[in-house]
């Protein structure tokens, strides 16, 4: 499967119909997703017919297939976000980033496979390196399908962990945009004070052609030559975080290997680290996440408790009603001062570095991984991206986490393309 700007450049030149780019993904869906598993809808012939729109060749997307995760709203698909409560659910309209993506020339194959409402509570699917483990989540079914090569790009959510980390697991790229860039209008809402649209693509300049078309920016090119505002070589932020000692053998020794090897190559590298204030912020995080989901899951919980998964039920929920409102505005209070303090971490460097998860994906598929190495950055409300970095014990990929300053993506995907064009 090529990637999305290798099948756009071919659709431009003629080399390629869209039509005939959704008979590749076909061909690939064909062969393993009766193993993978990563749809819960899948509708080729809907979209070979959309495919052969007049004028799709012409647009941002070039008529490019996409996947959708199913917390996304479809006008002419169901929407079920991985819930029983939902099964055959038919929105009335597009959620707002589907409608973009329709107007900027892309074509949707399907729905891809989501854990129960994005929480934890896994779905069927499976990782494509090694079926015996979890592709993560929530993200499961789009991170799995571009890793099995079923589609060339796809869209996932991030409250916790749920782009980067199954991102990491399947060996992809994520990318999880600065809070709010990507408008989250007709998605399931989880908590809407961090809920975070993303994207998962075989390449960074996939990425940027999407991020482009959807928010109306000039033609982004990656300068895989990023210099810092001073004019010097890339600043590199080594941030271990407060939960470093959970990271994996082999996930520590990648990253330290890692930070030196691009120090060898010219980037100037630091050591970063949390005030002592913001030790505990993951409790925050969890305060929120729990306050927030148990009442805008306050209909489902209430009308619909038997199929309601017990996990969320007797979890998050459950304690997301032991956290008082006091609690929860304390913990919004230090996230806004949490924010400010990483915003800050940008005047010395460029972009920071660390795990995309614990470590390799976890085996059986009744657990998607720990998300914590992600959700401290979605409370700080950065852009981050996920490259692929070699395998761990088991021969499953491993991740590194790149991390920019709020509303510079554009300079985190260029510092993060000089990175892996580093790690040959």
């Amino acid at each position: 499967m090529l990637s999305a700007l290798g099948l756009a450049r071919a659709i431009e030149d003629g080399e390629l119909t869209p039509a005939q780019a959704v008979d590749l993904c076909a061909d690939a869906i064909a062969k393993r997703e009766s193993e993978v598993g990563a749809f819960v809808t899948l509708d080729i012939e809907t979209a070979r017919k959309a495919a052969q729109t007049p004028g799709l060749k012409d647009k941002p997307l070039r008529g490019l297939p996409v996947a959708l995760k199913d917390i996304f709203d479809t006008a002419d698909m169901p929407t079920e976000y991985g819930s029983p409560i939902y099964a055959g659910y038919r929105p009335k309209a597009d959620a707002s980033l589907v409608a973009l993506i329709r107007r900027n020339g892309g074509t949707f194959l399907g729905k891809t496979v989501t854990t129960e409402f994005a929480h934890l509570d896994p779905g069927k699917t499976r990782n494509p390196r090694n079926l015996a483990h979890t592709p993560g989540g929530s993200s499961s079914g789009s991170a799995a399908g571009v890793a099995a090569g079923f589609f060339p790009i796809a869209t996932g959510t991030q409250t916790g962990g749920s782009v980067i980390r199954p991102a990491a697991y399947c060996g992809v790229i994520g990318y999880k945009p600065t809070f709010g860039d990507f408008s989250r209008v007709g998605i399931k809402m989880q908590c809407h004070s961090l809920d975070t649209l993303g994207l998962m693509a075989r390449t960074l300049d996939d990425i940027a052609l999407f991020r482009g078309a959807v928010l109306k920016l000039p033609p982004v090119k990656i300068d895989r030559s990023p210099l810092d505002r001073r004019g010097a070589r890339p600043r590199i932020g080594f941030c271990r975080t407060p939960i470093w000692d959970e990271a994996s053998p082999d996930t520590k020794v990648m990253l330290e290997k890692t930070v030196s090897k691009l120090a060898d190559k010219g980037a100037s590298v630091v050591d970063v680290a949390f005030a002592a204030p913001f030790a505990d912020i993951l409790d925050d995080h969890g305060a929120i996440t729990n306050y927030e989901g148990t009442r805008n899951y306050a209909d489902e919980r209430l009308r619909n408790p038997d199929k309601v998964s017990k996990e969320l039920m007797g979890g998050a929920m459950k304690r997301g009603l032991e956290v008082s409102f006091g609690r929860y505005v304390a913990a919004q209070r230090k996230s806004t001062a949490f924010r400010a303090h990483v915003d800050s971490l940008f005047d010395k460097v460029d972009v920071l570095v660390c795990p995309s998860a614990p470590g390799e994906a976890p085996a059986g598929v009744e657990f998607t991984g720990d998300p914590r190495f992600n959700s401290i950055w979605t409370l700080a409300g950065t852009p981050c991206v996920t490259l692929p970095v070699g395998t761990g014990a088991k021969g499953l990929p491993l991740g590194l986490q790149l991390v920019g300053l709020r509303h510079e993506d554009d300079r985190l995907l260029s510092t993060a393309a000089w990175v892996a064009a580093h790690l040959d």
